[in-house]
């Protein structure tokens, strides 16, 4: 038999000392901890604090829902605190006094989270949260949690009064005489809580409006799609999602309103309402042929900073493999054995005309002068140089696929290759993209008849945003695009002595700030696009940005398991052993478990290894003709020594510097593990 997911002892009544919601966090991890639940407080709080600073959990009606999913939890569980007074979750209305900790397992089953989602739609019901504010006892608590979830026994059968007779229904939510038919999506990062407490919401809102509204909850255990004929016969879709809404397609021309999950949960009536009104609008927003956006804008939902953000990125994102590993083989093609540096003036067409069959056939004496070694090194060379090739191209195609979904990726690897047909590098590709993927959303934005809908994201969208974009970037933008790229190439290859130096410390910060976030990308794009030039410049700034982002994961692994071990808990401990191999192959992502869980202490530390770490490598004039894999590619580095030195220095530099501030300046919410075990928890909720 399974364990119940609450228990007595995971419930706190009263709690008078709550602190503040990092505090509560913090204890009720504990109370799992303490029943066997799961293996380490500190890592199922840093799981649910990491939750909280993405979209805070606190709802209307006083009630917080922290949650996460975790590798230390290993039974699905809730932990309760009634506190008095409440605690601030970011709830619109005030502080929350009902708050229940939603801890499942990283591999949680279907069954489980679906009882985990039970909890969060009954926290919408008035009936649930009185019931809770009353209990005398954690029992009682228990009981009224069991019955929500299907745990306990199934309550008598109630009937709901009927409305009172001769009430005038609201005509205002009516389309054609009738009540509004409306369809709505749901969904958070996680798919636990806020999903299907905006589902409950959105429905509640409904009846109580006297709207057909249907919802679709996209949780992390599944979801069960929406018949087509119900969608074919609404009035209007909500979108109301922190992540994207699968198979948005099905949903192809209807008036659309997009809004955050929260806003389904705290402000429903007014998506109804806004949802009727652009039914009746002709130009109102309208989901579009493609996966993207309404038609009012690209995403509605995001500033016009964050949506560029998150452009630029997923183009960057696809980018990167065509970088890494066409770079990779070029690099391999260097080596002493194969080709040697020389392999890429002098290699000729070694590695066209010489094809194995030719080679079987007449022998090896067919090989190139230089032997098999070279002819090998020519090959790699080939392969890794058209791949390369596609670095513009496919930047620009998938910015335009950003926007656009697939009909903008034929105009935008065309508008790519047009920049670099007229020399417009990387700056090009990138407008290149923007100009592909906004032409294709405006082309498919109007609404066509239905017998046009299969050639839109297959002939005119695609034709008509390939004529506009890269019309524009022969005609007008390519040659300025050109001229500025020169200027930016003639003045990174003049860069010398403290030019050079301020440019590694600048770039050393960038990649260490975020640690693979957007800042970082933008520094190592920067890099990568600049080893098609094949210059020493180019190599140099791809050196500083390889060295210092291989900073971050190694300074941690010093100082949590060689410096200073007591001042990390177990779990940092076991994470930094895995970051010296995540360090060494340049890999930066190995820092974020201890910069989620002590960001004020290890980003600093992290920020001043990385710019040291990129001054060096400048100063040493060290060059990288590798994208990736950090000391794996040591034959593409040059000199290897200024190399390690570098290294060497900044990741000492930022071990160090974490190590002091965790001995000398401890934040309130964070506590190392040898200060946690002396530490008090708030009374009342600890176990």
């Amino acid at each position: 038999m399974s364990p119940k997911t609450i228990t007595p002892a995971l419930v706190s009544l009263d709690n008078h000392a709550a602190g503040d919601k990092s505090d509560v966090i913090r204890a009720l991890a504990a109370r799992v901890v303490a029943e066997g639940r799961a293996t380490d407080a500190d890592a199922l709080y840093a799981d649910a604090w990491a939750r909280e600073q993405k979209d805070e959990t606190g709802l209307p009606g006083g009630i917080a829902i922290p949650h996460a999913k975790s590798p230390s939890v290993t039974v699905p569980t809730l932990a309760f605190a009634r506190l008095e007074p409440g605690v601030d979750f970011g709830a619109p209305d005030g502080p929350a006094d009902l708050v229940f900790l939603i801890a499942a397992p990283a591999d949680a089953a279907e069954a489980h989270l679906a009882v985990l989602s039970k909890l969060a739609r009954s926290l919408m019901t008035e009936e649930f949260t009185a019931g809770l504010r009353a209990a005398k006892t954690p029992e009682d608590v228990v009981a009224l949690v069991d019955e929500a979830i299907g745990e306990g026994e199934a309550p008598a059968a109630t009937t709901k009064p009927a409305a009172a007779p001769g009430a005038a229904p609201d005509t205002s939510l009516h389309i054609d005489g009738r009540p509004a038919r409306i369809v709505a999506v749901t969904s958070c990062a996680t798919g636990i809580a806020h999903t299907f407490m905006a589902a409950d919401a959105l429905t509640a809102a409904g009846t109580k409006n006297g709207v057909a509204l249907t919802v679709e909850p996209q949780g992390s255990s599944g979801y069960q799609a929406i018949p087509q004929s119900v969608i074919d016969d609404a009035d209007a879709v909500i979108f109301a999602n922190d992540v994207d809404v699968r198979e948005e397609a099905r949903f192809a021309g209807k008036p659309v309103v997009r809004s955050t999950v929260k806003r389904g949960i705290e402000q429903p009536d007014q998506l109804i309402a806004e949802a009727v009104a652009v039914a009746n609008d002709p130009h109102g927003a309208r989901v579009t042929a493609t996966r993207g956006s309404s038609a009012g804008s690209p995403a509605v939902s995001l500033s016009w900073g964050a949506n560029l953000k998150r452009i630029l990125l997923t183009g960057v994102s696809y980018m990167i493999p065509f970088v890494a590993g066409g770079g990779l083989l070029i690099a391999i093609s260097f080596l002493p054995f194969l080709g040697g540096y020389g392999i890429a003036l002098a290699h000729g067409t070694s590695g066209m005309n010489n094809a194995v069959y030719t080679l079987t056939h007449y022998a090896i004496w067919n090989l190139p002068p230089e032997g098999l070694g070279y002819y090998l090194g020519a090959i790699a060379f080939e392969i890794g140089s058209v791949s390369l090739g596609f670095l513009v191209p496919a930047l620009a195609g998938y910015i335009a696929f950003a926007i656009a979904d697939r009909p903008g990726i034929a105009p935008g690897f065309v508008a790519g290759a047009i920049a670099v047909f007229m020399n417009a590098g990387f700056l090009g590709g990138l407008i290149g993209g923007l100009l592909a993927g906004y032409a294709a959303w405006l082309i498919g934005r109007p609404a066509v008849p239905r017998w046009l809908r299969g050639l839109m994201p297959v002939v005119i969208i695609p034709l008509g945003a390939s004529i506009i974009a890269s019309g524009l970037m022969l005609l007008i933008l390519g040659a300025p695009i050109a001229w500025l790229m020169t200027q930016l190439t003639h003045f990174l290859n003049g860069l010398s002595g403290a030019g050079a130096i301020v440019l590694g410390v600048i770039l050393g910060l960038m990649m260490c700030f975020d640690l693979g976030g957007p800042v970082n990308k933008v520094a190592y794009a920067f890099a990568v696009a600049g080893l098609a030039a094949q210059t020493d410049a180019s190599f140099q700034i791809m050196a500083a940005v390889m060295i210092a982002g291989m900073v971050p994961p190694l300074g941690m692994a010093l100082a949590s398991t060689v410096l200073y071990r007591r001042g990390f808990t177990e779990v940092e401990r076991e994470n930094g052993a895995a970051a010296w191999l995540l360090g060494a192959s340049f890999i930066s992502e190995g820092a974020i478990p201890f910069a989620a869980a002590d960001p004020l202490r290890v980003i600093p530390a992290n920020l001043v290894g990385g710019a040291v770490a990129g001054g060096l490598a400048m100063a040493f004039g060290v060059r990288s003709r590798a994208p990736h894999g950090g000391i794996f590619v040591f034959f593409a580095i040059d000199p290897f020594w200024g190399f390690v030195v570098a290294i060497l220095a900044g990741m000492t530099v930022t071990a160090l510097l974490v190590v002091g501030l965790k001995k000398f300046a401890v934040p309130r919410t964070t506590t190392t593990a040898a200060a946690e075990a002396d530490q008090p928890v708030p009374a009342g909720v600890a176990a």
